[in-house]
């Protein structure tokens, strides 16, 4: 079993290796998606500093809907194309946005975010959904926590079966 003190002080700014060691240990012998998810989510947000959303949302027919995350309630549906969430998942690239009210077309889901950063989480050519990361401080993301982060993408994603869970 994983074990891990949730209690500790966020890592610092840009400092990916210990999350990254920690993921590692929840994700052994684990591969179902939506678990894996779920504690990914419930790791990072803890761990990562000034951040008050961390989550996914899977693509379904079109739009993505929420799944596993920590923060305040979200957004349920957002299309392709809307939003920051909806731009990197239609760019199949990473976005970060210093200024989320400056970004054309936000979507407010929590008002005290004022910078957000999505990793578009692809395998095998097929968009499956969106990392979307939150935090109430502008310009909060960088380039640090753009390979880091699509690290902790890379590893859900080789680790997990996405047939294998209601995601």
């Amino acid at each position: 079993m994983f074990e891990t003190d949730m209690d500790t002080a966020p890592l610092p700014r840009g400092e990916y290796a210990p999350l990254l060691s920690q993921l590692d240990g929840l994700l052994d012998g684990e591969c179902d998606l939506g678990a894996n998810a779920a504690n990914l989510a419930a790791l990072a947000f803890h761990a990562l500093p000034d951040v008050n959303w961390f989550g996914f949302y899977w693509l379904r027919g079109g739009t993505l809907v929420v799944g596993a995350f920590q923060g305040r309630p979200a957004c349920t549906r957002i299309a392709l194309g809307q939003g920051v969430c909806g731009t990197a998942a239609a760019r199949r690239e990473t976005v970060i946005v210093e200024d989320v009210h400056a970004f054309p077309g936000h979507i407010a889901c929590d008002p005290a975010s004022r910078s957000e950063i999505v990793v578009p989480l692809i395998r095998g050519g097929r968009l499956l959904g969106v990392l979307d990361v939150d935090s109430p401080r502008p310009a909060r993301f960088d380039v640090r926590d753009q390979a880091g982060l699509e690290a902790m993408a890379a590893r859900l994603l080789a680790a997990s079966d996405e047939g294998s869970a209601l995601i």
